[in-house]
């Protein structure tokens, strides 16, 4: 994706105040850019294979400043790894310091309404592997999303549940740490699922 393409996606997707800004983050690290439907696992991802540009994805269906967390998060991923390879800890001090370094110039009353950004400020003290992994800030972005508003998350649900999301069957299995181990009855494949998605045609268990 070139810089004109990148442009008119990031249009459709972030707050336009930090258009700019995300333009040169790409000006000064460039990457191949795309737009992934909806993934069970991830709202997006960094990867960097020998011989090939940079890949930053990130989900379609985000909320504009979900989507805006998600791209710094994952260009913090790619300048890590064009200083340091692969030889450090995927969330470790190095990203950490770079996401904050990152995001600073964007918590601004411009980009962000002043509870979400009073929030983001507190959250990016110790920024974590997901911005999901922080309850204050995961209700903070649904408190701007309709989507999820009225929505069944995977957390409030029972051990063994039956539930539907993004048109698969999941059972749900146990928790681990941020994410909850889920097996789709489809495919017999288990899945790492946030723990704050929300679900939707929900069986409950009876165990």
């Amino acid at each position: 994706m070139d810089r004109a393409h990148l442009q008119v996606t990031l249009e459709r997707h972030i707050p336009a105040a930090a258009l700019p800004y995300c333009l040169q983050l790409w000006d000064r690290h460039p990457f191949d850019f795309k737009i992934r439907k909806k993934r069970v696992s991830k709202v997006g991802d960094f990867t960097c294979r020998h011989g090939k540009k940079p890949l930053i994805t990130i989900n379609s269906d985000s909320h504009p400043y979900v989507f805006l967390m998600t791209y710094i998060h994952e260009v913090a991923h790619l300048i890590v790894h064009k200083a340091h390879g692969w030889n450090r800890e995927a969330h470790g001090p190095e990203w950490k310091a770079v996401v904050r370094q990152l995001l600073q110039p964007l918590l601004t009353n411009e980009v962000y309404p002043v509870d979400l950004l009073t929030v983001l400020e507190t959250h990016m003290v110790n920024p974590k592997a997901s911005s999901f992994s922080d309850p204050e800030l995961t209700k903070a972005f649904r408190d701007y999303d309709s989507n999820f508003k009225q929505a069944t998350l995977l957390s409030q649900l029972p051990e063994g549940s039956i539930f539907e999301l993004r048109g698969r069957w999941f059972r749900k299995g146990q928790l681990k740490r941020t994410r909850v181990l889920c097996h789709e009855l489809k495919t017999k494949r288990n899945y790492l699922v946030s723990a704050d998605s929300p679900v939707g045609s929900v069986q409950l268990s009876f165990l």
